[in-house]
């Protein structure tokens, strides 16, 4: 049995994102989506409301697919469920030179290899920072996310808005 992690931010989940779980799945007994919590950054969605986006994105087409979060090392959560492999998606924007230094601290940290899945062509544009820059402006971002972010992405600019004119 081979247990795979496939972490992120996911903020929001993307459908690159979802596209590299499912694939991933394919491949592997087990796959753990896992929310990384990184402290030094200020996420739009909550640590839970990006683990329930995912789980209703998913909608229980991957019966092998578990979504959790942590606040620590990825290697600590890997040995914690006995994961041997953590997959990334790769764009080519440059996503390998920022993922292969950490590939390489994680096999050092806990001996757990990264698998790199490049990213479908079609959806290779898309992330989370672009899904909110397009959403902050205006733009349509269907398509860019499951239909379920939408609402809540709006909802979260709206209040982001509001956020920003009280300060004036």
């Amino acid at each position: 049995m081979t247990i795979a992690v496939c972490p992120g931010s996911f903020d929001p989940v993307t459908a690159g994102h979802l596209d590299v779980i499912r694939r991933c799945s394919r491949f592997f007994t087990q796959v753990h989506v896992v929310v990384a919590v990184n402290a030094a950054k200020t996420p739009m969605f909550s640590e839970r409301t990006r683990v329930d986006i995912i789980r209703q994105a998913l909608g229980g087409t991957c019966d092998n697919v578990t979504v959790a979060s942590t606040d620590g090392l990825i290697t600590d959560y890997c040995k914690k469920v006995g994961a041997t492999v953590i997959v990334k998606g790769l764009r080519q924007n440059g996503d390998y030179e920022a993922e292969l230094g950490m590939a390489l601290v994680n096999r050092k940290l806990a001996d757990v290899e990264t698998l790199f899945l490049p990213a479908d062509p079609v959806l290779e544009h898309i992330s989370s920072s672009v899904v909110k820059d397009v959403a902050r402006h205006g733009g349509d971002v269907t398509g860019m996310v499951p239909d379920c972010v939408i609402p809540l992405l709006e909802h979260a600019l709206h209040e982001e808005e509001q956020e920003r004119q009280a300060g004036k």
